[in-house]
């Protein structure tokens, strides 16, 4: 396994692998907490619409992925917050329609065969160094926006109706809190793909939730979760020569199980 760190392929997985577990750990938390998991799911697919847009325009992927998918958070904010069951259908038709309309952009982009594959299940393995750089910028934006209103997303998270009665911007961080989770999305995307992304933002978080009392120390215990998931899919596929973003979802998902029946068996 040490030898197949000496490609380069190999070292900038691993380094994608950590950057995407740091938006991971931070947002993931978020989603888990104020149970918006199935928002996040129609976030992540309607990326897919940025996706088909970046291919019919000729443009990088993964600034318009990220600036579509935040768009597609903005508007489900908008239109979702506060309104109850009915959340859920505008969530479920913007998802539908985000995959629809890259998929009809897709086939509508001349010139370009698209591997379909890379993005439903991810290409680690294929990450450039100027997307480690991105990576890099938007986990920096979004360690410092949750650090800058840790108090007001901690006081949302567990009680957002007392939090508005105390002056809390309620709406605002909420609508923050999707954006973020947009760009996060669009980050894990390159790891494991559209189709996985809300296991890997999901099991770290719930893992993590079941031994800390606090948000800060959820996030952190989150972000090592994933970073152990990574790095022990990464070796799996390379071993079994595997697909590496299922490898990552199975290894997460096996411990997910595994901490499931031990925790069951105490009691």
């Amino acid at each position: 396994m040490i030898e197949a760190f000496s490609y380069d392929f190999m070292q900038r997985a691993v380094m994608a692998g950590l950057l995407a577990s740091i938006a991971c750990g931070v947002i993931g938390t978020l989603v888990v907490v104020n149970r918006v998991v199935f928002v996040a799911g129609g976030i992540s697919h309607a990326a897919y619409g940025g996706v088909g847009l970046a291919f019919f325009l000729g443009l990088p992927v993964l600034p318009v992925t990220v600036a579509f998918s935040v768009a597609a958070a903005a508007l489900m904010s908008l239109v979702t917050f506060g309104r109850g069951e009915r959340a859920d259908t505008v969530v479920g038709v913007l998802w539908a329609a985000g995959m629809a309309f890259g998929i009809l952009l897709v086939d509508l982009s001349r010139g370009y065969n698209v591997d379909l594959m890379s993005f439903l299940f991810g290409s680690i393995l294929a990450v450039p160094p100027e997307d480690l750089l991105l990576m890099a910028c938007l986990d920096a934006l979004v360690a410092l926006a949750t650090a800058c209103w840790y108090r007001g997303f901690a006081a949302m998270s567990f009680d957002p109706e007392f939090a508005g009665l105390r002056g809390v911007p309620v709406r605002l961080l909420h609508t923050a809190m999707l954006c973020m989770t947009a760009a996060s999305i669009v980050l894990i995307i390159r790891v494991v793909g559209l189709i996985l992304v809300i296991a890997l933002l999901t099991i770290p978080p719930y893992l993590a939730e079941r031994r800390c009392r606090s948000l800060g120390a959820m996030m952190i215990l989150s972000a090592l979760y994933c970073a152990f998931f990574c790095l022990a899919g990464l070796a799996l596929s390379y071993w079994l020569d595997l697909s590496s973003g299922a490898s990552i979802i199975a290894a997460a998902s096996l411990w997910f199980f595994a901490d499931l029946l031990l925790s069951r068996s105490r009691t």
